[in-house]
């Protein structure tokens, strides 16, 4: 047998202790004639796969700058829509769950289904609004006059219309786990976001990426990237009492530190704490944002609240839910309701304190997408129109510039409740 004969011979052995690379091609002898590499020699490293790119990248870029050729000032309205999480099994929902009449018409009252979201976003991409974040709409700044808000103007592409997105109670809470509603936010084995659901009548728990508001929008996104100005989703409006984006983040300070039960309760607190951090990071790579709900859906407008309690629970959310979203500047008002009302020259001491823990936008609920900069304080006061069942039902003709509610609204499956058209 020849040397030639015996490497060919040896060739299987050879590689199954070295590469591929280490092996030369056909079991040749390296270069400078050595049948074997010195024994000092370390394997070739196989090179690291190449990461798959990033879906969203295209949207990001999908805009390039010489496109962005129309400029949308500080007195053109920036429409705000925002939604409550949508109710995944509306047959459950409005009539097979066990919950009350009075709860089912609730839901009526200030939900959509899934299926007139997704005819609401299609509505609003074919009349040619565009996803902005609410962030890139205002700015404070500082000149000759003081430090105060102002209204960017927006370049966009021509013929399109700003529009801010945003999703209020994104928490899961417990009643909506038993009501029809998708139950967390997971990041997928894909890397991207699902939603995890549990099916009301079979019990079976399954990722859905069709069935929550969240997982529908990304979806849409990716199949339109021309929807969105810079890759901007929309922003989360979130309290704390019930955790976060289905896990259950909260402190009980009810709860004494010397409890038996403390140390298991802290151990599975801080299990949920690391399980929502990869769904936050990328939420926040793929253009989603946060806002303050208040911590406990409090009423700021009440006659009765009062600053201490407006205190101990901003201060709860920022450290049980801005410690793990991150700063923010945005606050939306619970039910709407404002502390100075539409004041924007008498800022009180409730509206101060908020702003003195960093809030510079304070979004509240009304007919229309407007704002006003205050004049005393470095803020802004705005509203948001709300699709919902009462609006759908009673309120058709104020969203015709976004959609038709009789396009929308399946009254087949919702509670025979009546309608004003």
């Amino acid at each position: 047998m020849n040397r030639l004969t015996r490497l060919w011979a040896l060739l299987p052995a050879l590689c199954l202790t070295f590469s591929l690379a280490a092996c030369g091609p056909m079991g040749a002898a390296p270069a400078g004639g050595a049948s074997t590499p010195p024994e000092s020699a370390a394997p070739t490293p196989t090179p690291e796969p190449t990461p798959a790119p990033d879906p969203y990248d295209a949207v990001r870029t999908y805009w390039s700058e010489d496109q962005l050729t129309q400029a949308w000032g500080p007195n053109q309205v920036v429409e705000h829509l925002f939604f409550h999480p949508v109710i995944a099994y509306p047959q459950w929902a409005f009539h097979d769950c066990p919950s009350s009449q009075s709860q089912k018409e609730g839901l009526d009252d200030w939900m959509v289904t899934v299926d007139e979201y997704k005819k609401i976003l299609d509505n609003l991409y074919e009349k040619g609004y565009i996803l902005v974040a609410i962030e890139d709409v205002w700015s404070e700044v500082t000149d000759e006059s003081g430090t105060h808000m102002v209204r960017n103007t927006l370049m966009l592409p021509e013929g399109k219309k700003p529009l801010v997105i945003s999703f209020d109670d994104v928490n899961y809470y417990d009643y909506m786990l038993e009501e029809g509603f998708t139950s967390k936010l997971v990041v997928g084995e894909d890397g991207q976001i699902w939603a995890e659901c549990t099916d009301p009548y079979t019990q079976e728990t399954f990722l859905t990426q069709d069935l929550d508001a969240t997982t529908i929008l990304d979806q849409f996104v990716l199949e339109h990237p021309d929807f969105s100005l810079n890759g901007a989703k929309a922003i989360f409006s979130l309290t704390g009492y019930q955790g976060i984006l289905g896990y259950r983040t909260q402190n009980d300070r009810s709860l004494p530190a010397d409890d038996p039960k403390r140390p298991e309760f802290e151990a599975y607190r801080q299990s949920e704490i690391d399980a929502v951090k990869p769904v936050i990071q990328r939420l926040k790579e793929t253009g989603w944002t946060f806002g303050s709900h208040t911590w406990g859906h409090i009423n700021l407008g009440s006659s009765t609240r009062t600053l201490e309690s407006v205190q101990t629970d901003t201060e709860r959310w920022l450290e049980e839910v801005g410690s793990l979203v991150g700063p923010t500047q945005v606050l939306f008002y619970p039910h709407g309701s404002r502390p100075d009302g539409d004041d924007v020259t008498q800022t009180g001491p409730m509206f101060q304190y908020l702003q003195s823990k960093g809030f510079r936008i304070f979004a509240s609920v009304g007919i229309e997408s407007y704002s006003k900069i205050k004049g005393d304080i470095s803020a802004v006061i705005c509203d948001r129109l709300h699709p919902d069942g009462t609006t759908l039902r009673w309120q058709r003709d104020r969203y015709l510039q976004f959609y038709d509610a009789a396009d929308i609204i399946d009254l087949e499956v919702r509670p025979d409740l009546g309608k004003d058209w």
